[in-house]
């Protein structure tokens, strides 16, 4: 279904990705993406803090999960949160996605602690105790290379 001419209201062509590893995270970046259209002149930081937050929705709405069942999620969504709480300080973007990134770092961290109640981890429950989610763990180092990709000419 790659490739697909539909269009939902806005315009944008849905992605759709099927059951798999790459099957919510992949909903993620194609929900965060649809935020970002190269229509706009400029992409403020605030279009990228709602394209954060429309790509965790998405993998939260697809995975039916929720932050504290050992998911990815318990990276995303406070890292989505302390991004959100910088920029309305008044951070640059460059500034924000640093703070978020140590908050997404410390949480997925956090999830060693946590029983996986969805996802390929559930199976193993008690024994993932003392593990961090690969997910969570994943999603944090994965912007981290985005801030270090980011100069601060580019972002402001």
């Amino acid at each position: 279904m790659l490739g697909d001419q539909r269009r939902d209201e806005q315009g944008y062509r849905p992605c759709v990705f099927g059951p798999g590893a790459l099957g919510r995270p992949g909903a993620g970046l194609c929900a965060a993406g649809a935020c970002l259209t190269d229509s706009a002149p400029t992409v403020t930081a605030k279009d990228v803090a709602v394209a954060v937050r429309a790509g965790l929705e998405a993998v939260a709405a697809l995975g039916k999960a929720a932050p504290g069942d050992k998911t990815l999620l318990d990276a995303a969504v406070p890292f989505a949160d302390a991004l959100e709480a910088s920029l309305r300080g008044g951070a640059d973007l460059h500034t924000a996605w640093s703070e978020a990134v140590d908050v997404a770092q410390a949480a997925a961290l956090a999830t060693a602690e946590l029983l996986p109640r969805v996802g390929r981890a559930r199976p193993l429950a008690a024994r993932s105790i003392g593990t961090p989610d690969a997910g969570a763990i994943s999603y944090a180092l994965c912007a981290r290379s985005v801030l270090s990709a980011m100069t601060k000419e580019q972002v402001g």
